[in-house]
């Protein structure tokens, strides 16, 4: 058998401290994907706007893995806010060497209902807040270390319909930004995107429709909230890993919709 050795400037610095910062932590994917990072030995700063809650009941999770969490309630809305959202994380747990982005404004238009309003509060959140995020990071992170952010993108940036149309270019946008950022930030920061398929019940769908909606891939199955969880585990510890998405949703972004998918299920 041979063995490989690794140059010494390779060991994974930049894990130590292992804090990271996930951004809607408090509920659904967030929550475990927080869970997901705290089982694999990192501390979470919590982020949640409204859903104080719900971040209490995942920071109490969190410890019970043996992990310690810090509540950080911020408006992503709030340019300051955010811009100082990564040093509150680290005054309360140390240096942070990695942000997930998953928090995500969600709301329906489309092409004859569409409003500028709508897109610029969906930009705000779903792009410019990673954005400032990534560069405070950047600025914290030793020239000669390296952290990571993982960017919640959408499977159906491969596989595009009109449905929620300002919400999927606000993603396009930050599935552009992931690959920028990775040109920009190197090597201090990688930058990767993370795309579930139909994971949780969204809006007013049954669950029957979302039952249904689940089982149309290739493999019979899209992603679940665990699928999820080890992908951003997995992505904050490949240190090889950079300007790239992993499409993690069963194969649901090779079969063509012309809609959503919640709306071809009853």
């Amino acid at each position: 058998m041979t063995h490989i050795t690794l140059p010494a400037t390779d060991a994974p610095t930049y894990l130590v401290p292992r804090v990271a910062l996930v951004t809607g932590a408090g509920r659904r994917l967030g929550r475990a994907i927080a869970l997901g990072l705290a089982a694999a030995g990192w501390d979470i700063g919590v982020h949640y706007r409204h859903s104080e809650r719900d971040a209490i009941e995942t920071a109490d999770a969190i410890r019970a893995l043996g992990r310690r969490a810090a509540l950080l309630p911020c408006d992503l809305g709030d340019e300051a806010a955010v811009r100082a959202l990564p040093e509150r994380a680290a005054q309360a747990l140390g240096r942070v060497t990695c942000i997930v982005n998953n928090a995500s404004l969600f709301e329906y238009d489309s092409a004859t209902s569409f409003s500028p309003s709508l897109l610029a509060a969906h930009m705000h959140t779903n792009l410019a807040a990673p954005l400032l995020l990534a560069q405070a990071l950047h600025a914290a992170t030793p020239e000669n270390e390296q952290a990571v952010v993982i960017n919640l993108l959408d499977q159906k940036l491969y596989n595009l319909n009109p449905d929620f149309l300002s919400y999927t270019l606000s993603k396009a946008a930050l599935e552009a930004a992931t690959k920028m950022l990775a040109q920009a930030l190197a090597p201090r920061l990688r930058i990767v995107g993370v795309a579930p398929g139909i994971t949780l019940v969204s809006g007013d769908q049954s669950e029957d429709g979302f039952a249904q909606a689940h089982m149309q891939t290739p493999l019979n199955r899209s992603s679940t909230p665990q699928d999820i969880a080890d992908a951003v585990v997995y992505a904050a510890a490949a240190r090889a890993l950079t300007g790239t998405t992993l499409v993690v949703d069963g194969g649901q972004h090779l079969v063509p919709l012309a809609r959503d998918v919640m709306f071809l299920t009853k």
